[in-house]
């Protein structure tokens, strides 16, 4: 079945400097230098990544970190009670900004 993402472009992510080799490295020492272990451990940084590739619906993130949290222990219940929490906070961020809307219709109304 053809997709708008082909699972193989995820193994292609070290290319992505092809086009702008400077700000790629400057991109991947970041990166590093994110997942080090520091004051989370690398298995809580990759629940945290795992949470939020759901929220910002990357594929090639979602298939590398749910892979990511196996490797380093992490098992089905834990990747989804971290994918709950995204979903949780991504549904509260869309209502929350319904106060946005309220005010409108109070301010029309008056």
């Amino acid at each position: 079945m053809k997709t708008y993402y082909n699972p193989e472009d995820l193994k292609k992510f070290g290319n992505i400097g092809d086009f702008q080799k400077s700000m790629a490295d400057k991109f991947f020492d970041y990166y590093g230098e994110v997942f080090k272990e520091g004051a989370l451990t690398a298995r809580e940084k990759s629940l945290i990544a795992l949470a939020v590739a759901h929220a910002v619906q990357c594929p090639y993130c979602i298939d590398a970190y749910t892979v990511d949290s196996m490797e380093k222990g992490c098992d089905e219940e834990q990747m989804m009670e971290a994918v709950h929490v995204a979903a949780a906070i991504r549904g509260g961020a869309s209502l929350v900004h319904s106060t946005q809307m309220m005010n409108k219709v109070k301010e029309i109304s008056m």
